[in-house]
């Protein structure tokens, strides 16, 4: 019986020998398979902002709508001035947005230097970093596609869905259509905007005429831009815009007077023919055009994403579909930033 008793405690002891000798091999090999799940590889979405001296509390707004719709890796590039990126900082560090991934990046308007005419009847269109968009690839190194967006947006979707727009091969950028929507068509109609290259490029000009783009041509808005990184660098696109901007300051072929001023019109020469389409819905815009026009309530909760483009804007006043925006708005801890309302 003692013999057995002794077989059975070595038999004992070995059995939790080779089990400790083994824990550890099966453990690494768990930790391995965490690693690279997908929830840890989740692919990153670059989403590129302005923060603007005067306006940042529209690009508190547009970010707050971002990250409270989504449960996607976002990585915001916030792109302001030297003078204003300490103002931003403090913002998303001291309110709810402290969550965020976030990089500042810093904008040099010297790269503008000859290339915008100072002759605009909307002096607001001139900012610099109205022109951030022509640079992405400059300000955003490590990233394949990216979204950029105008400050005065709202996301009420999953910005995962924009970020999976298909470009077609060959296309470093897709936008929205001005002619997509035929609920848009009243607004337009109402207000007076133009939606085709005539609303923005002199055709008394030469050199418009000799681009051969007849002036019926349906124009897109680059407020919301996924673009291709990759393609918009091969094709130079960046070095073109420039040309176009170069041209308009000797030769006055579009300024700020026409439909979308001096941004605008440099994109719709250099991509026509050439770029991708958003779908409608991630691009309902024109609520800034008139402090009347409006569209149906249930129109907007359908929206993936508003845009407020036009001088009404709705931290201002007056303006419409405010209660949408403002649903979005943190207040500035430091107290400068305010909106402005008829009781205020």
């Amino acid at each position: 019986v003692n013999q057995i008793l002794l077989l059975l405690l070595v038999l004992t002891v070995c059995a939790i020998l080779y089990n400790k000798v083994h824990q550890v091999p099966s453990a690494l090999k768990n930790e391995t398979v965490d690693l690279e799940s997908p929830e840890e590889m989740e692919e990153e979405i670059p989403v590129v902002l302005c923060a603007a001296a005067g306006r940042m509390g529209a690009a508190v707004a547009a970010i707050s709508s971002i990250y409270s719709n989504t449960e996607a890796n976002v990585l915001f590039y916030i792109v302001g001035l030297k003078t204003t990126i300490p103002h931003i900082r403090k913002w998303i560090e001291n309110s709810k947005l402290k969550e965020i991934k976030f990089k500042l990046v810093e904008f040099n308007p010297m790269v503008l230097k000859g290339k915008i005419r100072q002759d605009a009847s909307r002096p607001e269109l001139l900012q610099p970093l109205n022109f951030v968009r022509f640079y992405l690839p400059l300000l955003i190194q490590k990233h394949e596609k990216v979204i950029y967006l105008d400050d005065d947006v709202i996301v009420q979707g999953d910005i995962q869905e924009l970020y999976d727009t298909k470009l077609a091969p060959g296309h470093a950028a897709a936008f929205s259509d001005d002619c997509d929507l035929p609920s848009t068509h009243e607004m337009i109609r109402s207000v007076g905007m133009q939606n085709t290259y005539m609303g923005f490029l002199d055709y008394r000009k030469q050199a418009i005429r000799d681009l051969g783009i007849s002036p019926s041509t349906c124009s897109f808005n680059p407020g919301v831009i996924v673009a291709n990184m990759t393609e918009w660098k091969h094709q130079r696109i960046t070095k073109q815009l420039e040309k176009w901007m170069q041209r308009n300051v000797e030769e006055n072929l579009y300024s700020s007077t026409l439909g979308g001023g001096v941004a605008t019109s440099p994109m719709l020469i250099v991509f026509h023919g050439k770029h991708s389409s958003i779908n409608p819905m991630w691009h309902i815009r024109h609520l800034g055009w008139s402090p009347d026009a409006r569209y149906s309530e249930q129109f907007l909760q359908e929206a993936k994403l508003l845009h407020w483009n036009g001088r009404y804007k709705p931290w201002d006043y007056p303006s419409v579909h405010t209660d949408l925006w403002e649903n979005w708005f943190i207040p500035d801890p430091s107290g400068k930033f305010k909106l402005t309302r008829p009781d205020s």
